[in-house]
């Protein structure tokens, strides 16, 4: 286990830019993804870890390639039901072998209609995952009326250590270092909906100063102007300790 988590966190940094691409299970042909294979071979250079569904990993991604590949087990609606929360595992641990993933993911729904449900999906991937020392990523799904704050998401983030999760996917908000603190497994921070750039590498900075050891970003790579310009940027600030300004330097620069 302690070999493939430092396949995707840098034993160098302790830090990790893992590029979310698995936007589809849900969203389908998204905005940037739409030809997938198209849009992530520029950018798994710079990418520390690729966080897809095996579906995509199959078709899309050359098999000769050296990135690691955390795989996304859970799935169920679309973005067509109004509760997203519905989920199941649909994709098994000897699936995953099979893929030579080093970890894999999914989602739970604190305070959504069927968080029971996956919670106890988190703990039965785990129960699956120990025997073959496969890390398990925890995402913190935000229900529709969920606030984004330091006691949802600290509460979320708990919950997902207490069950046995090894890394946990959350979202950067005010007094972050206090989810940091009471969650005892490492936090990446999801990037979200599309924002802008310096915005973006400004969260992610704040997010490292607070403890994070890394980020899971998508949309606010895949959807920029610039997606190899932004995830450079983003790397800066992550494993180089750049301040915001010199990182949008370089998304800048690359950009022109």
């Amino acid at each position: 286990m302690k070999n493939r988590l430092s396949k995707v966190i840098s034993p160098k940094t302790g830090k990790t830019v893992m590029l979310a691409v698995d936007h589809g299970y849900f969203q389908g042909p998204t905005t940037g993804l739409k030809e997938l294979k198209k849009a992530i071979e520029p950018l798994i250079p710079h990418a520390d870890c690729l966080f897809i569904t095996r579906g995509m990993l199959r078709n899309c991604v050359d098999a000769q390639t050296k990135i690691p590949i955390f795989l996304r087990v859970s799935g169920g609606p679309s973005v067509l039901k109004e509760d997203l929360s519905d989920e199941h595992i649909t994709t098994s641990m000897e699936e995953a072998l099979r893929l030579n993933a080093v970890g894999v993911g999914m989602s739970i729904f604190v305070g959504g209609e069927n968080e029971s449900r996956t919670i106890a999906n988190l703990g039965e991937l785990v129960n699956e995952a120990e025997p073959s020392n496969m890390p398990v990523l925890a995402i913190t799904a935000v229900g529709k009326e969920m606030a984004r704050d330091a006691r949802y998401l600290g509460l979320a983030c708990r919950m997902a250590a207490e069950q046995g999760a090894h890394i946990v996917k959350t979202y950067y908000c005010e007094n972050f270092k206090d989810i940091v603190k009471s969650c005892p497994v490492p936090i990446v921070i999801a990037g979200g909906k599309k924002i802008d750039e310096k915005d973006a590498l400004q969260m992610a900075r704040s997010a490292i100063d607070d403890g994070a050891v890394g980020v899971d970003m998508g949309r606010n790579i895949f959807q920029s102007d610039s997606p190899v310009g932004m995830i450079k940027a983003v790397n800066a600030v992550v494993h180089e300790n750049a301040s915001v300004d010199e990182a949008y330097q370089i998304y800048e620069k690359e950009k022109k």
